[in-house]
């Protein structure tokens, strides 16, 4: 069984693991309706499953020391089969949150796993499989509203979740079988000291961190609220508004490509904090255009831009620490990093539960992001961001 055969079912898992954490988005409106419930609580149930998604990744880096990278992919399928199903017979708004945070669980161990499987099994082109790999996630967030119309028009929101249960189940058995039969790389067998490779490689994980926690965040806020933000502050219908979720993440398909291959041939330090300022003047755009035209090109330019951040920021971690360091480098980035990110709904259902109006809370959050970038620019002229990881003592 080939390598580029493990590579296709991995992308097959990973749309499903990412569709687990953007399904709810699109069905704030419906959860709303049934469970009549304000947005401050919108804003936890969003935020909940990428609180999920954060919260098992030290654990799941101390596991890659013990166990196969195989091993904890087909675990996190069967995690993300039984929550969806208990997210499809949710009686009450607690239990959704419950099912919304044990989805996001399932997708925490799953990225800690793939992303240096993924990096181990194509050493010499780092920064393009991440880049594919991303691009087949981001297809779940693009048919995730229409996935989610599709499903109102026949049904109720519960069956969104018994599907995604059942093609989970599905690609779980799948990829057990292909990895079982695939010639798996053993790069990694000597990364069996999480702590070790943390205090080994701090500097580059701290470095991560600043690069992609504030922009996170507030990308959370944006897109989690996105379809009630063009429809109470731009006018827009719902259907237009979740068709405005389907181009805004729909332009993350070749940005995840682009960010990729640029952050393998650019400096990838001033590269990834070019992107958080793109972003920030992007959203700053966003507050002030008016017109559905114009709206929807700068929505197209949001979502772009932002996607070009996260394979750049997973090729300057994956691609630059050694073997022996990469999981649990990762999974110390990652875990952390994803903390602030989650809170990004919460924040913003808060502020807007207050009052503040949509397009202001973009433009300060824009403003917020261009003087935090700033600084890491200041600190990159002074020499104070590491451009790689240390060696391995041998």
């Amino acid at each position: 069984m080939s390598r580029s055969q493990l590579f296709g079912s991995l992308c097959a898992m990973v749309f499903l693991v990412n569709l687990a954490r953007v399904i709810y988005a699109p069905l704030l409106v419906p959860l709303q309706q049934t469970f009549d419930v304000t947005e401050a609580t919108l804003g936890l149930i969003t935020a909940l499953a990428w609180f999920g998604s954060a919260s098992p990744r030290f654990p799941a880096g101390y596991l890659l020391t013990k166990t196969s990278r195989m091993a904890v992919v087909v675990g996190s399928g069967i995690v993300l089969t039984g929550s969806a199903l208990l997210a499809a017979a949710a009686p009450s708004i607690e239990v959704i949150m419950v099912g919304a945070f044990c989805m996001g669980l399932a997708s925490g161990p799953y990225f800690i796993a793939a992303g240096p499987l993924l990096s181990e099994l194509f050493p010499g082109r780092v920064g393009r499989v991440l880049g594919v790999h991303g691009a087949a996630s981001q297809f779940a967030a693009v048919g995730a509203a229409p996935f989610v119309l599709v499903v109102l028009a026949f049904g109720s929101w519960r069956a969104t979740f018994a599907v995604i249960a059942a093609l989970t189940a599905a690609v779980t058995v799948v990829l057990a079988l292909v990895g079982r039969r695939a010639d798996l790389p053993d790069a990694g067998a000597a990364d069996r000291d999480l702590l070790g490779a943390a205090r080994a490689q701090w500097r580059i994980i701290l470095a991560g961190i600043a690069f992609v926690s504030l922009t996170g965040l507030v990308w959370n806020g944006v897109f989690n609220f996105y379809v009630i933000y063009m429809i109470q502050a731009k006018s827009l219908s719902e259907p237009m508004a979740n068709a405005l979720l389907t181009v805004l993440f729909a332009a993350g398909i070749p940005a995840f490509v682009v960010g990729g291959d640029f952050a393998e041939r650019l400096p990838t330090v001033p590269f990834v904090i070019g992107i958080s300022v793109a972003f920030a003047l992007s959203l700053l755009a966003l507050a002030t255009v008016t017109g559905l035209l114009a709206v929807v090109a700068v929505t197209a330019v949001v979502g772009f831009v932002v996607h070009c951040l996260f394979p750049a920021v997973d090729t300057y971690i994956l691609g630059s620490v050694p073997d022996e360091h990469r999981a649990s480098t990762y999974a110390a980035f990652s875990g952390t990093v994803m903390l602030p990110q989650a809170i990004g709904s919460v924040a913003f259902g808060v502020v807007r539960t207050a009052g503040v109006g949509w397009d202001a809370l973009a433009r300060w959050s824009a403003l917020g992001l261009l003087l935090a970038m700033g600084v890491l620019v200041g600190l990159y002229a002074d020499g104070r961001l590491p451009s790689a990881g240390v060696p391995a003592e041998r």
